[in-house]
């Protein structure tokens, strides 16, 4: 959240998010070794699956309880309506410790990581 509040203050101008609606996740088991990009899918990264964007471009995930967390995306997905984004099992972990599907909102943040404040 305070990289939302800090990224807003910073440019001035309010953020739009790109998305909004149901996030999921999906592990290695569930969806192959091998993601759209071509790289290896890892459980512990935090990565995204979008039907749009750039591979290799970065998302900050605000989910209704206020955590957020910043991913990479790597993959597209999710492939079941009503659905927004699939997280890899970390970054779905970093808004919720439990579950499985959650309310967000997201926001593109560019081809560049962030830098940690």
């Amino acid at each position: 959240m305070f990289e939302l509040i800090a990224l807003t203050l910073l440019s001035q101008q309010p953020m739009q998010p790109v998305t909004e609606g149901i996030a999921s996740y999906y592990t290695v088991h569930s969806s192959g070794a091998i993601t759209a990009s071509g790289e290896r899918m890892r459980d512990g990264a935090l990565t995204c699956a979008m039907l749009d964007g750039e591979f290799g471009e970065y998302y900050l995930v605000v989910a209704e309880n206020g955590r957020s967390v910043i991913c990479r995306l790597n993959d597209r997905g999710p492939y079941k309506k009503g659905r927004v984004i699939d997280l890899s099992k970390a970054a779905m972990r970093e808004l919720h410790h439990e579950a499985g599907l959650l309310h967000v909102k997201v926001y593109r943040l560019g081809s560049r990581p962030p830098t940690p404040m």
